[in-house]
């Protein structure tokens, strides 16, 4: 499976970077890792790039990092629609009082315009 990985500056990005990593160490996916700006995150793009290469590298799995410029969401679903992915997997979702998954603005985004499957990680 073609799988695009997107992520921003937070540490739900982690999350759901270690976990994509792990599966594809499972699997063989092969995976690209698109890293959009988001100017108030918590880690810039470069700092997330320096993770995403040590825990790729501590994996063993071999990966494209692409670091993606403009709107994070609007920049993920446009780099998704130009490769062959069959898979986009985003963090994002928190559970309200109610127990409901909340979105944010960029995952639901994604989740609403991306034209390949996409696989919420929380």
């Amino acid at each position: 499976m073609n799988v695009l990985v997107g992520l921003v500056g937070s540490d739900e990005s982690i999350k759901t970077l270690r976990r994509t990593i792990n599966r594809t160490s499972e699997v063989g996916d092969d995976l690209t890792v698109a890293i959009a700006e988001k100017p108030e995150a918590k880690r810039s793009q470069e700092d997330m790039a320096k993770q995403a290469e040590k825990l790729l590298t501590e994996a063993n799995v071999d990966a494209n990092i692409v670091q993606l410029e403009g709107d994070p969401g609007s920049s993920m679903v446009d780099y998704a629609e130009q490769g062959e992915f069959d898979q986009l997997v985003i963090g994002g979702g928190t559970l309200s009082p109610m127990g409901k998954i909340q979105l944010g603005p960029i995952t639901e985004f994604v989740l609403l315009n991306a034209p390949t499957t996409v696989k919420l990680v929380r």
